[in-house]
């Protein structure tokens, strides 16, 4: 068991700000053995990332609250789970993924009243909250939720089917969304994420949009060179 220095909202609020936060979705490890690939990455990662999905929702059926429990058991760096379910499930996901050891939940805009509860569940229960948008949803549909939540991710692909290349719209729509947290009075206050069509050819462009942090798949898992990328990625600037 590893122990962890800081959880929930704590350990969200002491992630980086003055770099690219290193992001890594699970979904990318060796799923048959997730402990070599977690004690790989130990070393680089800021946040881990924890997709899960219902089969309706988002195509896919991914991951469930035991397995959150014993990576949580085995690293000692803050977990965050976005939740790609129905508004019918995602308060009960939500508690579930906390009690299982998620430092941060983040519903989907599209879940309406129902996100907007499991928001305000996960921080009554002493987790952090976020938000996020697929492509097709407007991203004014973000603003219910802007005061209430310490991250913002924008898909920049089709929800829930990995390996596709980036949207055309994913860099502006970071803009449009940057913009509103400005507006809010919250931009220093909230981290602007982007997930979905992570490529070395993307990231920068994601980066100079204003994307704080990026959702790393196979960029991070498949490069042998683990140090040197994240170094890369800790290099590149944001555009005023």
């Amino acid at each position: 068991m590893t122990s962890k220095p800081l959880s929930g909202p704590a350990a969200i609020a002491a992630l980086p700000r003055d770099r690219l936060i290193a992001e890594f979705s699970l979904w990318s490890a060796n799923l048959a053995n997730f402990e070599s690939d977690l004690r790989r990455i130990e070393p680089h990662v800021d946040l881990h990332h924890i997709d899960v999905a219902d089969g309706h929702f988002a195509p896919s059926f991914l991951f469930f609250p035991d397995l959150v429990a014993r990576i949580a058991g085995l690293t000692a760096k803050p977990i965050h789970v976005h939740l790609m379910v129905d508004a019918a499930i995602v308060e009960t996901q939500t508690r579930q993924f906390i009690e299982a050891g998620a430092d941060m939940i983040s519903v989907h805009a599209e879940n309406g009243e129902a996100g907007l509860r499991a928001v305000r569940l996960a921080r009554e229960l002493g987790a952090e909250a976020g938000v996020v948008l697929r492509l097709e949803t407007p991203v004014e549909a973000v603003k219910p939720f802007v005061s209430e939540v310490a991250f913002v991710t924008l898909l920049g692909t089709a929800i829930g089917v990995k390996g596709q290349s980036l949207s055309d719209k994913a860099c502006d729509r970071l803009g449009a969304a940057r913009a509103i947290l400005r507006e809010a009075g919250r931009e220093g206050a909230v981290v602007l994420a982007a997930d979905g069509g992570i490529r070395h050819e993307t990231v920068p462009l994601l980066r100079a949009a204003g994307a704080q942090t990026v959702v790393l798949g196979s960029l991070a898992f498949g490069d042998k060179d683990l140090a040197g990328r994240i170094g890369w990625l800790h290099g590149l600037k944001v555009a005023a």
